[in-house]
Formats: structure tokens, sequence, C-alpha cells
């Protein structure tokens, strides 16, 4: 695994491209739920990620368990929390926003799993960060129902315990670990959209599916999935993940942003503030060479 703090120039490029892709993704999930029930759309997303894929890709090399663990967190638990809380009244900015507290559950699950100790000025970093996270959660009424709240939160531990998967996964390529990860979610979202939402309510959802639905969901799967969780995977096989998950804090600021754009939410000053002491702190965070240079440089030699 490579230092912590040094990511080239071209991954630095790549996080940022994945960050896009993820943050443009809420406005396609806010499109897919407006005609499909969120487990139904989960298990389509899975369903077209895997197939006829898994068929042309080696099973990763691991133990079932951790091959199990990833598909179950990563894509079935996360996504199936996620879709439900942006279903229940969540907006697609917000959503995107609260779901970046992954980073302090991921920061914590490395520790724990890997003794991955987080530097204090990564820590001070995530605080900064954690501020910007607070001004949302005071300001959340309205549309954002409580139950979307708790139902995205809980999406974004299911996200951290799926990247301490990934570490213990053997995938010859990232693309692989992705889609055998959306073949293991894939029944488990066909039952519970069977179960909870009903054969009558799956049939109806299907029928009146409009050509923007269909865009919605290619972009899900093609884009958001294959090529940034495959993206995503190799970058977390060659770095610790205290290096590559703040960059996710990012997410949001492109989630408020294409949501004003595409969809007309609402983008007050609260917001705005919010997105500063993310990016503030993941800059912090990201800064730590040249912080520790600089404080170098400024305090006294000591004598002796």
């Amino acid at each position: 695994m490579r230092n912590a703090v040094n990511l080239s120039l071209k991954h630095l490029f790549l996080v940022l491209f994945i960050v896009l892709i993820w943050g443009i993704n809420f406005i396609a999930v806010y499109v897919g739920l407006e005609s499909f029930p969120p487990f139904l759309l989960s298990a389509i997303r899975f369903g077209l990620s895997a197939l006829p894929w898994v068929f042309m890709l080696p099973k990763p090399d691991a133990p079932l368990k951790f091959v199990l663990g990833y598909g179950l967190f990563n894509f079935a638990m996360q996504f199936g929390l996620l879709f439900s809380g942006i279903h229940l009244g969540l907006s697609p900015g917000l959503a995107s926003l609260l779901l970046q507290i992954s980073v302090f559950f991921s920061m914590g699950l490395a520790f724990i799993f890997f003794k991955d100790k987080p530097s204090v000025l990564k820590i001070c970093g995530s605080l900064i960060s954690f501020v910007g996270i607070g001004i949302v959660a005071a300001h959340i009424k309205g549309g954002a129902t409580f139950i979307g709240l708790v139902l995205t939160l809980l999406a974004a531990f299911s996200w951290a315990a799926g990247n301490m998967f990934t570490k213990k996964v053997n995938a010859q390529s990232p693309l692989s670990l992705v889609v055998w990860g959306n073949l293991i979610a894939f029944p488990f979202m066909v039952v519970l959209s069977l179960v909870l939402e009903g054969p009558a309510l799956i049939e109806h959802s299907l029928h009146k599916a409009s050509w923007e639905t269909i865009a919605a969901v290619f972009y899900i799967v093609y884009i958001s999935t294959h090529i940034g969780y495959g993206a995503w995977g190799f970058l977390l096989k060659s770095y610790s993940p205290s290096a590559v998950v703040p960059f996710t804090l990012l997410i949001p600021v492109v989630g408020f942003f294409s949501s004003a754009v595409f969809l007309g939410e609402d983008l007050p000053s609260w917001k705005l503030l919010a997105s500063l002491f993310i990016i503030g702190g993941l800059v912090f965070g990201l800064l730590e060479r040249q912080i520790r240079s600089l404080l170098r440089i400024l305090a006294p030699e000591k004598a002796g």
C-alpha cells in the first residue's frame, strides 16, 4: 500500500472524477424514484450491474464471508437505506451531504481493524468538516423527514463497513469485485421488493417508466456503479482509507449544485456555509505535510 498522503496526480484527478460521478448520481436516483419504489430501483440496479458481466469476470479471490460482507454492506444495505431515505422525503442535496458521515465511520473502523491511526491533523480536519454536518443537521425540517435522516445515516455506516471489506478482498480487477458484490445484493433486494412493495406496485411501476427513468437507471448502473465503484475499489486497494475516503466530502458540494441546477432545489446561505466547512476540513487534512513543514519552520529550535 502506498503512503497515506501521497496520491499521485493522475489518481488525484481520478478521485475527483469519481466525486463528480457520485455527486450527480443523486439526481439520477431522485429521477428513478419518481417511477420506481426504492427496493425495486435497488433490485434493478443490482441486477443490471451484475448480469451478464458476472459470467465474464472471475470471482474475487477471498473467503466467501468477505465477499458476502462486501456485497451486503457496500450495496444491499447502503443503497436500500439511501434510496428509502430519499423516497421518504430527504432531498438529493441533503442526502449527498449526510452520507459523507461515512468518512468518520471509515476512519474509526480502519483504526479498529487495520490499526490505521489517523493523524492529529486529519482528526482536526474531520472536526472542521463535522461543523458543516452540524449546520445541516440544525436546519433539517420540512420535506427532510426524521426517518429519512436516520436511514441515510445508517447507509453511511454501511458504506464505511463496505470499505473495510474491500480491503479484505483480493479481486483480479476492481470491476469484478463490483459486479460480484452486486450479484450478492440482487436476490436480497428482489425479496424485499416483493415482500414490502408487492407484485402489483412492481408491475405498475415498470409499466409507467419513462425515458427519463430509463436514462437515470443507465447512469446509476453503468456510470455510477461500474465506472465509479470500479475506480473506487482500485484506489482503496492502492492507498490507505484515510487518504482516499476524505475526498467523498466533496460529493455533497456537487450534489447541492447539481440539485439546484437540475431540480431547482433551494440553495440557501446555510448550505453554502456548510459546504465551506466541509471543503475546509478536507483541505486541512490533505495539506497535512505542508502544515507540518510550516510548523517546523515557525517553531523555534529547542536549545541543547
